[in-house]
Order: structure tokens, then C-alpha cells, then sequence
């Protein structure tokens, strides 16, 4: 198996068995990187904890709902608004955030009876909202407080309010997958089967796996109702507190992220015998199929085809144009769990680039078999890398791009790499037909983009008092395109002409090569 050792990484030996790259001929017996380990003592991971991946990725995208944690301020902090997870009750999980704010007397002291007070001070600030879920977090879980027991208190004192309890701290499991199976067993068990939905279609679904970021969600209920389904519950973007309740009553999981919730899917099949079934809804022929499967579980294909038909008519020729000039683009794919494999392969085939690495930083052995499995030989495939590690896989591999999220992104800046958002998107919805348009888009945008060939240049040597300014502004001066660049918005006007990168560095700024010499 041909390990890879990071020379920032030689200190930790251990680190070795955790990068491979996939050789001629090797499959996934052959090129498999340990994963879902406990973080190796050295290595400072950029994992979230189980604390996180219950709040943070599944629970706080339910949009009718108080999100509290019970513990210091700084956990809150950290998972409030870091992803695009919108609603249509005016964001209101988006714009607030609440804690207990647990200080060390109460850690000596106990924090519960803190705990029931801040319960209701909630509910009187926002006496529209009747629901509730609370957060169990490192510090508070190691002192005992029994937040389910606050819970009873303060419904039975207020009996048209409802509270869901999360126990995950941070250190329930390796990583913040750990947090995503906790939070999906408990919801099951405490809360599904306590409300009857109106059914209104003989095809009723729940979305499982879906968190609605920048209206994912959104897109692919319109697909659903085009078809004539009831989606009865989202799992958990723009997904109501009590239509979570009743998914009990569904025909038919549709699963969409198996890394975050297939969970839950399996303890409905468990306790109510309701079929799963996963699909994927990036890329055209990926979301095809997934449209004709859930299509022929109802026996209504022809819906389906007619939906596909029309969508790729509209989309599939803007796709086409991106993919001309993304052709052989390298790409690191290092998105965290399930997009490793929902875009390794089809990244390539619909839009041309080569993927040279990929990375997870929770997902388990099943999420690298498949995105593995997917990606090109020569793939440098690396679970739960450090800062130190991504640097240099960078340095070496030397990608066009990097779709990633915000902490490594923004590293990736500093070695002027372009990135985008993989977690919580730069322009999306990047699901469905015309939301894979427009991640072509972005993705040709952060590559071509003026922007993006300056930050290339080392202008630190520039002098400033000089008769003609600075390097940079007499550069773009001096080619005579700055306003049309300017009014251009992107580059398509010039991508047509100028198909990679260094050619737009000698066409759009001629003397780039004089002036990074000098």
C-alpha cells in the first residue's frame, strides 16, 4: 500500500498510515487510509466534536425552534452562523443564538437550576415560538447536570411548549460524525410518533439528510412536488419542529446525506418498516437517476422524465460551455464527509477537471472507500489532516483550485490558492440542474477571475512614493482594460479567447511576466 508521509508530520509516525495515494491499477483494498480514528496526540486536527455535529450540522437548521446550549458561551459562538442554512420564517434560527453560559462557579456549584431560568427567559422573549431544542456540551455533561429533568420541570409548568434534549458533548466520538448519529437516535426515540401530518398526496416522502443550504432544499421540492409527492418532513433544513414529529407516517425515506443521517432512516425502516432509498442531487445524470428511482418506487417514471427532459434542455448547454474551459483543471476535493464521494467522479465527467486529492475529516472507512473508488490514480487521499498537512500537500500538488470550508479556505488564500466553499457554498444552491450550473460557474469564476491572477503577484517591494503608483494599478493601466474588465463582471468575453490562465496573464496584463521577474 503506498502510504504517504507528510515531512511536516515525521514527528508523528503514526500519521503515515493515514495518507495514501492510489496507485496504477490499485482499488480501494489497496489504497484505503485509516479512518474515523480518535485524533492522534500531536496533530492539531481541524475536526468539529460531537457537540458540533449534533447542533451545528443537524439540529440548528430546524427553523422553528429556540437552539440552546447548555454550557460556556464560546461553544455557542462557534456553531452560530457559520453555514447558509436558510429558512422561510425569516431565518429566525439564523439570527439568534442562545446559551446558559456556564462560568467556573457553576461548574462548582451545578448549573441547573441557572439552567430552567434561562429555559423560560427564552420562551417569554419569543412567545411565538413554542419549541425547543437544548444542547448538551463538554463541560456540563462532566458535571452531571440532567437536563432531560429540566426539561420535564419546565413543560409541565408551561404545557403548550415542547423541548427536545440533545446529550452530545464534544467528546461522545471521535469527530462531529459522532454527534450525528446521537442526535438522530435520540430525536426517533424521544420525538417521532407524537403528531398525525395532513396527508395530501398519495406519494409521501420525508428528505432525510438535508439541510437546506442557500435552498438546496428548496430545489429539490419543487423537483418532488412536480411530480406530484408530498414531501412530509425535511431532515432538518427549513424543517419544522413538529412536521419532524411525524415522519413516522411517510411512505418512503429519501436519503441524501448517508454520512449525517441514514441513522435515522435506519430506525424508521426498524420501528415502522419505511423503505430507504439514497440519492444524490449534484450533477445532471446523478440527480436523473435519483429522480427516476424515487419515480419508480410510486410507479409515476413518466413525471419523472418529462421533469429531467426539461430541466436538462434549459441547463445542459451552459454546463457544456463551463466544461470546455475547465477541462484539466486540477482540483483538491476536500469537502468533509459524504461530498467526497457525492463529487468525485462526476465533477470530472460533467465539467472536465481532474481531482488530485481528496480528504475527510469525519467521515468513516465508507466515505474514502467510495470517494477513493471515484476519484483518478495519482490521488492523493489524506484522512483527518492538520493545517500543516494541507499546506503542504498544496504546495506540492500545486492545484488550480480547492473546494473545501471556511478554516482551510481561508489558508488556502494565503498560499493563493482559489477555494470554494464546500460546506456552505460561495453562490449556491448548487443542488439540482441549474445549481450545478452555477457551481461550474463559481468554480470558473474563482480560476479566471483578474482577482484572483493579482494576488500572484509579490508586490511587497513595490515603492510607494513614485510618479506612476503602484505596480499593480499601472499594469492593468497599461494594458488599457481596466473598465472593460470592470464592466465585464466575469470573463466570458474573454475565456472564449483566452482558455487557461497564463494565457489571460499575457493577453489581459502583458507585462506580468517583466514585472514578476523585477
Amino acid at each position: 500500500m503506498p502510504y504517504h508521509e507528510f515531512k511536516c508530520s515525521e514527528c508523528i509516525p503514526e500519521r503515515k498510515m493515514h495518507a495514501v495515494v492510489k496507485g496504477p491499477g490499485e482499488d480501494i483494498t489497496m489504497a484505503l487510509p485509516l479512518g474515523y480514528l480518535n485524533t492522534i496526540p500531536g496533530s492539531i486536527s481541524e475536526r468539529g466534536c460531537a457537540y458540533c455535529g449534533a447542533k451545528h450540522v443537524i439540529g440548528t437548521p430546524m427553523k422553528d425552534v429556540i437552539h440552546l446550549s447548555h454550557g460556556p458561551v464560546g461553544c455557542t459562538y462557534d456553531t452560530w452562523q457559520t453555514k447558509r442554512y436558510i429558512s422561510d420564517n425569516d431565518n429566525f434560527q439564523l439570527k439568534y443564538t442562545y446559551a446558559s453560559d456556564v462560568k467556573e462557579k457553576n461548574i462548582v456549584f451545578g448549573a441547573e437550576k441557572m439552567l430552567k431560568q434561562n429555559i423560560i427567559e427564552a420562551f417569554k422573549a419569543f412567545p411565538k415560538i413554542k419549541r425547543m431544542t437544548l444542547y448538551q456540551t463538554c463541560a456540563t455533561a462532566l458535571i452531571g447536570d440532567d437536563m432531560n429533568a429540566i426539561a420535564d420541570e419546565v413543560m409541565e409548568e408551561m404545557p403548550d411548549v415542547d423541548i427536545f434534549v440533545c446529550n452530545s458533548p464534544g467528546f461522545r466520538g471521535p469527530s462531529q460524525s459522532g454527534g450525528h448519529h446521537t442526535i438522530n437516535i435520540a430525536w426517533i426515540k424521544d420525538k417521532v410518533g407524537q403528531v398525525e401530518p395532513k396527508i395530501t398526496s398519495d406519494y409521501v416522502i420525508n428528505y432525510v439528510g438535508e439541510y437546506n443550504i442557500q435552498g438546496d432544499s428548496e430545489v429539490m421540492a419543487d423537483y418532488f412536488r412536480r411530480m406530484g409527492i408530498q414531501v412530509l418532513s425535511t431532515f432538518t433544513g427549513n424543517g419544522s419542529y413538529d412536521d419532524l414529529r411525524a415522519m413516522h407516517r411517510a411512505q418512503l425515506n429519501v436519503l441524501e446525506c448517508a454520512r449525517s443521517a441514514e441513522y435515522i432512516c435506519n430506525e424508521l425502516r426498524v420501528r415502522y418498516g419505511t423503505p430507504r432509498l439514497d440519492i444524490d442531487g449534484f450533477g445532471f445524470e446523478p440527480l436523473s437517476n435519483s429522480l427516476r428511482k424515487v419515480a419508480m418506487f410510486f410507479g409515476i417514471e413518466d413525471r419523472a422524465q418529462a421533469l429531467i427532459d426539461e430541466e436538462t434542455a434549459r441547463w445542459k448547454p451552459e454546463l457544456d460551455w463551463y466544461k470546455e474551459r475547465l477541462k484539466g483543471k486540477k482540483v483538491c476535493l476536500w469537502p468533509g464527509g459524504s461530498k467526497l464521494w457525492h463529487w468525485a467522479n462526476v465533477i470530472h465527467e460533467e465539467m472536465g477537471v481532474e481531482v488530485i486529492s481528496v480528504y475527510t475529516k469525519f467521515g468513516h472507512q465508507g466515505d474514502m472507500e467510495k470517494g477513493i473508488s471515484r476519484c483518478e490514480e495519482g490521488a492523493l487521499a489524506i484522512d483527518d489532516p492538520n493545517e500543516l498537512e494541507s499546506v503542504e500537500a498544496m504546495l506540492s500538488l500545486k492545484p488550480d483550485i480547492i473546494f473545501t470550508g471556511k478554516r482551510p479556505g481561508e489558508v488556502a488564500k494565503k498560499i493563493r490558492v482559489p477555494y470554494l466553499n464546500a460546506h456552505a457554498y460561495h453562490n449556491g444552491p448548487w443542488k439540482g440542474y441549474e445549481g450545478w450550473v452555477r457551481f461550474a460557474r463559481d468554480i470558473y469564476n474563482a480560476i479566471y477571475s483578474p482577482i484572483h491572477q493579482l494576488s500572484l503577484l509579490d508586490i511587497s517591494k513595490d515603492e510607494i512614493p513614485t510618479g506612476n503608483g503602484f505596480v499593480t494599478s499601472g499594469m492593468i493601466a497599461n494594458a488599457g482594460l481596466a473598465e472593460e474588465v470592470i464592466s465585464a463582471g466575469d470573463l466570458r468575453q474573454y475565456s472564449g479567447k483566452y482558455d487557461c490562465v497564463s494565457d489571460l496573464k499575457n493577453k489581459i496584463y502583458p507585462d506580468f511576466k517583466k514585472v514578476t521577474e523585477e
